[in-house]
């Protein structure tokens, strides 16, 4: 069907319609435009003569139509309104976004509405879509968000290394421990420091010796897994937690992260450093009372590793 709107009678209506800062389009049953409102003109460039008795899907060729008319059918058939979010569906239809603040958005974030419009016999012959622009609450959510990310990655993030901090890769031991004693899943803890650390501070200063921390991060960064939970425990000794892992397993990363760490060559102000760690590995094969007790052993081995001569690996026995 395609009963048009009496324009008359509803003028008033349409005056309030034209000056209100949302989209308003009404469309019949067949999805033709009956109003268009100076909303949708100045943000589609279509002026209402020229969007008048158009399909709505000709105007937007960029919307779901089978989407759509799943949502549109539903307010029909129930008379209720329906909504979409942003959050959900970022624009049912591309409006370029001309909002200085909010430049950095491409197109109009909206929140819209269907409304079931009854005609004098009481069905349901109209749609009425209204469009509201929210790019600056969607832009200010999205920069919270990241804000919020940043602090959580700051407050979990030693700041010279970028490696976890102790508070973080402790809880995660923690967790992963609750995981072990529920689950009986495998796990190893790897404790290493480098090997002579005071020396190298002594011999070429703190900052040589900052930047050959972070060189040892960065070889622990390259051979550790997504899953891996690899911090700083502090000064030069790190913990690497590797789940799912059994001692064996952890014995051959420690035994990798060993032989690339020996390998490198740190370059600080034109002299080359050269440094080797030394590593402690445990798991929770063997009973454990608690998280801090596999700190313990792992920690042991690694001062067994130190005590037979650095730059080895030595597994809890």
């Amino acid at each position: 069907m395609n009963d048009r709107i009496d324009i008359k009678e509803l003028h008033w209506l349409l005056t309030i319609a034209q000056s209100i800062d949302v989209g308003v389009v009404v469309f019949d049953r067949d999805y033709q435009v009956q109003v268009w409102n100076t909303f949708m003109e100045n943000r589609s460039g279509v002026v209402p003569s020229d969007a008048t008795q158009q399909s709505f899907f000709s105007l937007f060729p960029e919307v779901n139509q089978a989407w759509f008319r799943r949502k549109v059918e539903s307010v029909m058939t129930l008379g209720t309104p329906a909504f979409t979010i942003w959050e959900q569906r970022p624009y049912l239809v591309h409006f370029k976004n001309y909002q200085p603040i909010t430049g950095q958005e491409d197109f109009m974030y909206q929140n819209t509405t269907l409304f079931p419009l009854r005609a004098i016999n009481n069905e349901i012959s109209h749609i009425c879509l209204v469009i509201y622009d929210v790019t600056d609450v969607a832009t200010h959510a999205h920069q919270l968000q990241g804000a919020n990310r940043q602090l959580q990655l700051l407050s979990s993030t030693d700041r010279l290394t970028g490696l976890y901090n102790r508070g973080h890769w402790e809880e995660s031991l923690k967790n992963e421990y609750a995981r072990h004693r529920r689950y009986d899943s495998a796990a190893s803890l790897v404790m290493f420091d480098i090997d002579h650390f005071k020396r190298i501070n002594d011999t070429y200063g703190h900052q040589a010796g900052d930047h050959v921390i972070q060189r040892v991060a960065d070889s622990v960064r390259e051979h550790i897994r997504d899953v891996d939970i690899a911090g700083r425990y502090g000064g030069e000794e790190f913990a690497v937690l590797l789940p799912g892992t059994p001692k064996a397993g952890g014995r051959v990363f420690a035994e990798r992260l060993r032989k690339a760490v020996e390998a490198q060559e740190v370059l600080h102000d034109g002299q080359k450093i050269r440094c080797t760690i030394s590593l402690g590995v445990a798991d929770l094969s063997q009973p454990t009372a608690d998280y801090k007790q596999l700190i313990e052993r792992a920690d042991q081995a690694l001062y067994s590793s130190k005590g037979n001569g650095r730059n080895q690996v030595t597994l809890d026995e």
